[in-house]
């Protein structure tokens, strides 16, 4: 959580940037304090130059020189921070186009939500506010996409080592279009002219958001499923917009609110994996019911835990019989009873019991019982 607030309260210091500086020299500013030195202390790149370039191309240059100069142009921090999440709809999309990734229902219905705040919190910014950078914001949001998909197919080990490697790239280009469009003269001035308000931005946005930020970030993807770690990235608008209406003074409006709420329900179907319930193929049997029934599910027959696989008929150890059966065991209560036998016929055994294996008990070949059943002595 203390990252997703550091990178929501971002906005507020960009803010605070683009007052001492202009859009794209204050960006270069960024990623080259980001960079140095940090690049001499993370080891060489861990990934191919192509992804290196094309991520810090995408990310650095079009993506945060887009979103600086929407901001410029009037975008609320507080609105960045919300509209810049539609690039989970983005890369999605671009995805799909270039890894394959057919995306399912459920990320479809969350596209057309995020879609749907997006269409509201634009009819709100443009009966309220300059629409042209809301567009650039969108735009910023588009190339985000773009950088996550070759992000993907990068597949850096190492968050932080890719990240400084990445923040390398965009200085020159991005001082090149800043003399082109922004001229050398407002660039030196701003240099010239610079207070402890504008350094404290450009080390906050360098350092604290994007060294500190993603290197704890790739820890905890590392460290963590990331289930567990994506959805604190929904907090960021949160922190972006109050933060801005704390620190800025901006205001949020109903349509606002409804915007908010769109984006990132849409962005949470879109992006979140799917929770997995442990779901049992059939349900274990009570403990009460092992033995029940020999074909129950779950019973081995032939195991020796008390009680598996019995018969229904088979007493257990020390049970009492049943009252309705006679008891055979020779040397039980009552066993030595027998009725009197007719004058013409033998002595037998009483009704329902078996034949003795011997004669009768204490002759010679006779079992001799002991109190307990199957026990011999």
């Amino acid at each position: 959580m203390l990252v997703t607030a550091l990178w929501g309260i971002n906005f507020v210091v960009i803010e605070v940037g683009l007052d001492h500086f202009p859009p794209l020299l204050f960006c270069a500013l960024r990623f080259l304090v980001a960079a140095l030195p940090a690049v001499f202390l993370v080891g060489p790149p861990r990934v191919a130059w192509r992804w290196i370039l094309g991520v810090g191309l995408a990310l650095g240059v079009a993506k945060f020189g887009l979103l600086f100069i929407g901001m410029h142009k009037g975008m609320p921090a507080g609105l960045s921070s919300l509209v810049l999440q539609i690039q989970a709809v983005f890369t999605v999309l671009f995805a799909s186009v270039v890894l394959a990734e057919r995306p399912g229902r459920r990320r479809l219905l969350g596209m057309a939500v995020a879609l749907a705040g997006i269409a509201v919190a634009a009819v709100d910014e443009g009966t309220s506010g300059p629409l042209i950078g809301f567009v650039l914001v969108v735009a910023a949001a588009a190339f985000w996409g773009v950088s996550n998909v070759l992000t993907r197919k990068a597949a850096p080990p190492d968050a932080l080592n890719f990240m400084v490697w990445v923040s390398l790239v965009p200085v020159l280009p991005l001082l090149g279009l800043s003399l082109m469009f922004e001229g050398a003269e407002p660039d030196l001035e701003a240099l010239t002219r610079l207070d402890w308000a504008g350094a404290g931005a450009i080390v906050y946005v360098a350092w604290v958001t994007t060294v500190f930020g993603f290197g704890v970030w790739g820890f905890l993807l590392r460290t963590y499923d990331a289930s567990a770690v994506a959805p604190f990235s929904l907090l960021v608008p949160v922190f972006g917009m109050s933060s801005a209406a704390l620190v800025l003074g901006e205001g949020i409006s109903a349509p606002r609110w409804l915007a908010a709420a769109l984006l990132v329900g849409g962005v949470a179907l879109t992006s979140l994996p799917r929770l997995r319930l442990r779901r049992d193929a059939r349900r274990r049997p009570d403990a009460s019911e092992v033995g029940a029934r020999p074909d129950a599910p779950g019973v081995d027959p032939r195991s020796d835990a008390p009680g598996a696989g019995a018969r229904p008929d088979t007493p257990r150890a020390g049970a009492r019989p049943d009252a309705s059966e006679p008891d055979c065991r020779p040397g039980a209560p009552g066993s030595d009873r027998r009725p009197e036998p007719l004058p013409t016929e033998p002595p037998g055994p009483e009704p329902g019991c078996p034949e003795p294996s011997g004669s009768e008990p204490g002759s010679p070949g006779a079992p001799a019982w002991s109190g307990r059943v199957g026990q011999q002595t």
